[in-house]
């Protein structure tokens, strides 16, 4: 009997949050929380599970947070929605909690995925390489020092078709389409990111100041993504590390301003119009196989004709020497 109430109070609850959180956002677009998409406390699971959503590698699911990684050396993790998204236009809001003992070297950071695959780790932050979809990267750690680097941490995005690499030496600058710095680590208050897609626009916005109020990271049109891809969150650390945590996500239906279009979404490919950071990439130029070659040659040379020449010299030194010493007996 005591059980029965408890469900009944835990649904009401529940039922409540949900009607306070459909809500009329700023544009005036009906918004409407989606149970099926979203993760909160009580997450309601068990070591088996948690409704609507798998956890693989070093997940771990406590009543406070999911820990995707823990500060701990060369681990990957990551959540992933079981149910594909059937929603043109939408935003998905997270909360979330990177942090850890390094106070000058940490990470590598975690990332929010749509994609079409799920549940595979991989090198990326923790999820696959050549993915189909989209990816919204928090960084800690900067790989790269050359030209068009930034200040970590930094969230970027990026949309691939399956046939891009994510080039984490390069922090994946050659394949961004936009970011911003972002300082969200050892936060003592609560941080959270919205990625907002809506009629072929991606929005990226933070709330990592302590301010309650969205911050607009970047914005991009003519972004296309299908539907029925599914929602994500991986981590990964190496030789540094990081608690990873994800606190909650929120995935809103939007209006859709195309929701006439006489079009299958579904079989949309993943693209965008340009890669704004991709144009002003300057790559190290590499010296040809043959230069490279001349270069060698040259300077063995240089070596080989530097030991000679003191070879020569102390071999006449020690001659004069010699003579000289002659002369006095």
């Amino acid at each position: 009997m005591i059980s029965s109430r408890l469900k009944f109070i835990n649904l009401l609850v529940i039922l409540v949050f949900f009607a306070k959180e459909s809500i009329q956002n700023q544009d005036g677009l009906s918004e409407l929380l989606r149970r099926e998409h979203t993760l909160i406390k009580p997450y309601g699971g068990s070591s088996a599970g948690v409704p609507f959503w798998d956890f693989i590698g070093s997940t771990i699911v406590s009543n406070k947070f999911v820990r995707l990684t823990s500060d701990s050396q060369s681990l990957q993790g990551a959540l992933w929605n079981t149910l594909p998204v059937e929603f043109t236009d939408w935003e998905i809001q997270f909360q979330f909690n990177v942090h850890g003992h390094g106070k000058d070297l940490f990470g590598d950071g975690f990332a929010m995925w749509y994609t079409k695959e799920k549940n595979i780790l991989g090198p990326v932050f923790g999820n696959k390489d050549y993915f189909t979809g989209l990816a919204v990267f928090l960084d800690t750690y900067a790989n790269y020092n050359g030209p068009n680097n930034h200040v970590h941490p930094y969230v970027s995005a990026m949309i691939n078709n399956g046939s891009l690499h994510y080039d984490h030496d390069k922090d994946g600058i050659n394949t961004a389409l936009g970011g911003c710095e972002a300082s969200f680590r050892n936060k003592d208050y609560d941080t959270f990111l919205a990625v907002r897609y809506q009629n072929y626009k991606l929005t990226v916005s933070t709330d990592v100041d302590n301010k309650n109020a969205w911050k607009e990271c970047f914005s991009i049109d003519n972004i296309k993504l299908p539907t029925k891809y599914y929602i994500g969150f991986s981590a990964a650390t190496g030789d540094l590390s990081d608690n990873h945590d994800v606190i909650s996500v929120k995935f809103y239906k939007l209006e859709s301003p195309r929701k006439n279009e006489q079009i299958d979404h579904s079989l949309i490919e993943p693209s965008s119009a340009s890669f704004p950071e991709q144009k002003d990439l300057v790559d190290e130029q590499k010296p040809s196989t043959f230069w490279r070659i001349i270069k060698i040659m040259f300077i063995s040379i240089f070596v080989i004709g530097l030991v000679l020449a003191v070879l020569y010299f102390g071999y006449t030194f020690y001659e004069k020497q010699r003579r000289t010493k002659k002369r006095f007996y």
